[in-house]
């Protein structure tokens, strides 16, 4: 059973809805970041390069909190807490690729960067709630 509201899935499904996404960094500050997301299983999946910021504050058991606003209304948004339960590498080049289509329209992430390894996180959600 999902804990995100019925009323919020389709912020979560092919709508290419933003996420502003918060971590921790090691010193306690919070960081936030935009972030393309898809929901797949239940959870919420990320997808960035090693050597970012969120690949050194995304590590199995961090506590997040994503943001989604609904592109076509800024007031209507769901928020969600969870915790990161996976990072892997493995289908991370290929799960940014079907983010590239959702977000851009485009077959392959076009910004990809020479030795640039691509890891997706998985977010279970714990909490959420809305507006709108």
């Amino acid at each position: 059973m999902s804990v995100i509201p019925d009323t919020y899935m389709d912020l979560l499904g092919a709508k290419p809805a933003f996420a502003s996404l918060a971590t921790v960094m090691k010193d306690g500050s919070p960081q936030v970041t935009p972030v393309w997301f898809d929901y797949a299983g239940g959870k919420i999946r990320v997808n960035t390069a090693r050597g970012r910021v969120k690949a050194r504050t995304l590590k199995p058991a961090a506590r997040v909190a994503l943001s989604i606003l609904d592109p076509q209304n800024p007031y209507r948004y769901v928020q969600v807490r969870g915790r990161v339960v996976s990072a892997t590498e493995t289908g991370a080049a290929e799960h940014i690729d079907t983010l590239a289509k959702k977000y851009l329209g485009q077959d392959k992430y076009p910004f990809t960067q020479p030795g640039e390894v691509r890891v997706m996180y998985e977010i279970e959600p714990t909490s959420a709630s809305g507006n709108g």
